[in-house]
């Protein structure tokens, strides 16, 4: 057997989960990706921030240091490393430490560093967990295939919200609060979606009449997307169980967890 080089032991640790070492760096990487979440999180706490500010500056720079390293290094010894540069995983690693050199331009982008969450997504080949992810793109699947749908929901509620605003506007004024036609825009977005901040409410009996109806139209417009959702994920789910077909009776219709087939028993093949 021929003795790997340096860099393909570097390879096989750092981006293999087979071998021990593999999952154990993997392990140790989003454990310390974790701290250095915690750590920008409570420096965002003035109080914190200024009584340990100096401790909070090492520790950050610290990490990013040590990812830059980690980010160098993958790209030495992956065997196609404009490939990897260009991935996903590529791109949030990279992503994942350039805030805080940015801040020396611009002061306050290190907290962009929470995007460094996303790379503990590797946690999903690290416990042999991606066949789960077949179940989210089904989800992924079902929202592309509805976005005609939803474009024009959406379009339709962005006139609604227009011509209520517009409506509330003329109705009560400035002098109510409603000082433009987007700030009466914004009042009708938060009502037709039952937040209803407060900030601005009508105070004639003609604009309280029309917040009522706005509300109203709200609980009615909330059901629409869910329902165009449900109907698509419905249709994928039954697409994908229709994809299963036992090897012996060729029956269809399994469920994409099931083993065995429903009719005659027989292992199903792994539908992966």
């Amino acid at each position: 057997m021929a003795k790997l080089s340096t860099r393909q032991r570097l390879y096989q640790v750092i981006f293999g989960t087979d071998t021990k070492a593999g999952q154990y760096f993997d392990i140790a990487l989003i454990i310390t990706i974790l701290c250095s979440e915690l750590v920008l999180i409570i420096s965002s706490i003035k109080s914190y921030e200024l009584q340990y500010s100096r401790i909070f500056f090492l520790l950050e720079w610290g990490f990013t240091l040590l990812f830059t390293v980690e980010y160098i290094v993958r790209l030495y010894c992956s065997p196609r490393p404009m490939a990897y540069a260009r991935s996903f995983y590529g791109i949030i690693d990279l992503i994942a430490v350039l805030p805080s050199y940015i801040s020396f331009l611009f002061p306050g982008t290190q907290y962009l560093l929470i995007v460094r969450l996303l790379r503990v997504m590797r946690i999903f080949r690290i416990l042999k967990l991606a066949k789960f992810l077949k179940d989210s793109n089904i989800l992924l699947r079902s929202l592309l295939m509805a976005q005609g749908k939803i474009l024009v929901f959406f379009s339709t509620v962005a006139i609604l919200v227009t011509v209520l605003g517009s409506l509330l506007f003329v109705i009560e004024g400035p002098d109510n609060g409603f000082t433009s036609i987007p700030a009466s825009i914004y009042w009708a977005i938060v009502t037709i979606t039952t937040v209803g901040y407060g900030d601005i409410v009508p105070q004639t009996d003609l604009g309280k009449a029309l917040a009522a109806f706005t509300m109203l139209l709200g609980y009615s417009i909330l059901a629409v997307p869910t329902g165009i959702i449900t109907a698509e994920l419905s249709r994928e789910m039954k697409t994908q169980r229709e994809l299963v077909r036992c090897p012996n009776c060729s029956a269809s219709g399994h469920e994409t967890d099931a083993s065995y087939c429903r009719k005659c028993g027989a292992a199903l093949p792994e539908n992966l």
